[in-house]
């Protein structure tokens, strides 16, 4: 969790920083935080856009770690996620999807659907207790 914090310092949103972790057996896989699409303006920049109380600027943490590890062809099915916040729904789905087997989280943020999916999906949601600040 230490790592996602400290990626998360990279974060360019000035709205909430987040950083994650891919790792499986102690070897850390990829990395992200949120920012924006490559190549193009920060919300320091540019100002955040937003859209129903939410920045859609950037590309959240954990789907920036998961695109990481797919552009170095690194496998992550299996694998954890380290995130300083509790993944959105999109980033949920996209975890699922990349077979990620469990998350662990630095704080619950705003999603209470992950809960009940990732039951059933079984993927394992562990809250690390981690405040922001």
């Amino acid at each position: 969790m230490n790592l996602a914090v400290q990626a998360a310092t990279r974060s360019t949103c000035p709205r909430k920083s987040v950083g994650a972790v891919v790792v499986r057996e102690k070897a850390v896989l990829a990395t992200g935080y949120n920012g924006s699409i490559r190549g193009l303006a920060h919300c320091g920049e540019a100002g955040c856009l937003m859209e129903n109380g939410h920045c859609v600027r950037t590309v959240h943490a954990e789907a920036n770690a998961i695109l990481q590890a797919a552009r170095h062809g690194v496998r992550i099915a299996g694998a954890d996620i380290y995130a300083t916040a509790s993944p959105c729904w999109d980033c949920f789905k996209l975890i699922a999807n990349a077979g990620i087997a469990r998350v662990l989280y630095g704080e619950f943020y705003r999603d209470e659907r992950i809960r009940e999916f990732a039951q059933e999906a079984g993927i394992e949601l562990v809250h690390l207790g981690l405040e922001e600040g």
